[in-house]
């Protein structure tokens, strides 16, 4: 089988702290194996195909009702991620399949309209149901888990990827919000070296995102940027790019834990706390999240004093309570 050919290629080509296919937990309801795919790799394909990854495509980040086609929106962001994390991975001869999964599929719960959005749903939800919260990595694993529906081979409809374990876990634990780098329980880290590569790789794509968004919108200017993240990662976003993937990799390369230099752990956090001061927090996309909130109370709310309005959707998944 052509499988079974990879996944010996695996055991071969990659890194001996690489997750190999064959080696994964597997999935909460039995499958038998596909012919020509691994299991990493099915799973790609079950993100990609599902509704959830085509809904990222409308949901805006920083800039929520941005005027103009070249600001990042979550597909992008995915997106993004997922080029940088396969970079780190295959340089580390990491499992690139596993690492593509987990990207891909890392923010499928998250909330329109950015981290603005989440607070929102979160205050909601707390009002409502107060022993419960919005929690988009949460959220994301309630998607492959619950909300999606697959066509199995034989016609039948079915809740829930079936995503393997390490895809799962990497998605729950991508996550860090905006606490520093180093700010981290060892319990919250994703077990294999390609879901840890996921995590910073989200934290890296946002970071060069959001800047180059920002000053596209004219909101900062390149020669803002402070000094020590221009000393240490270079004097363009290009470059700050590339040598933090480099840094990355060069200080990875060999150990059981996906790292980074100190210095560059500190420039990156020099980074994000120029964004949230001069972007997130006081700049005009701040100003929009007071409409997110007019906008998103007022769904909750409705809905809630009218649940017969979602009758249908309730009767088409009646697993989702």
């Amino acid at each position: 089988m052509i499988r079974e050919e990879y996944e010996e290629l695996e055991e071969k080509l990659l890194s001996p702290v690489a997750c190999l296919s064959k080696n994964s937990l597997g999935r909460a309801v039995p499958e038998e194996k596909d012919p020509y795919r691994t299991d990493f790799q099915r799973d790609v394909d079950r993100i990609i195909y599902s509704k959830a990854f085509r809904r990222l495509q409308y949901k805006t980040q920083v800039f929520i009702a941005p005027k103009g086609d070249h600001y990042r929106n979550r597909l992008t962001h995915t997106l993004e991620v997922m080029a940088i994390a396969r970079s780190i991975s295959r340089a580390l001869r990491l499992n690139p399949d596993l690492t593509e999964a987990i990207a891909v599929g890392h923010d499928l719960g998250h909330a329109p309209f950015g981290h603005a959005g989440e607070e929102v749903l979160n205050e909601k939800v707390k009002e409502y149901f107060p022993d419960m919260q919005f929690v988009h990595t949460e959220q994301s694993l309630r998607v492959v888990d619950l909300l999606e529906k697959r066509l199995k081979s034989d016609g039948t409809e079915v809740f829930g990827l079936n995503l393997t374990y390490e895809v799962r876990e990497g998605i729950a634990k991508h996550s860090k919000g905006l606490k520093d780098l180093k700010d981290f329980s060892e319990d919250l880290l994703p077990s294999t070296l390609e879901g840890q590569v996921v995590r910073l790789s989200d934290r890296i794509a946002y970071l060069h995102h959001d800047l180059d968004d920002a000053i596209r919108a004219k909101i900062i200017k390149e020669s803002d940027v402070p000094k020590l993240v221009k000393k240490i990662l270079g004097d363009n976003n290009s470059k700050r790019l590339s040598t933090i993937i480099l840094n990355v990799i060069e200080e990875s390369r060999g150990k059981e834990k996906i790292v980074i230099s100190n210095d560059v752990e500190a420039a990156m956090d020099e980074w994000k706390n120029f964004l949230s001061e001069k972007v997130y927090v006081g700049s005009e996309p701040k100003k929009e999240e007071e409409k997110v909130k007019i906008i998103l109370n007022f769904l909750f709310d409705y809905y809630m004093k009218n649940i017969e309005k979602l009758k249908n959707y309730l009767t088409s998944h009646p697993v989702i309570l």
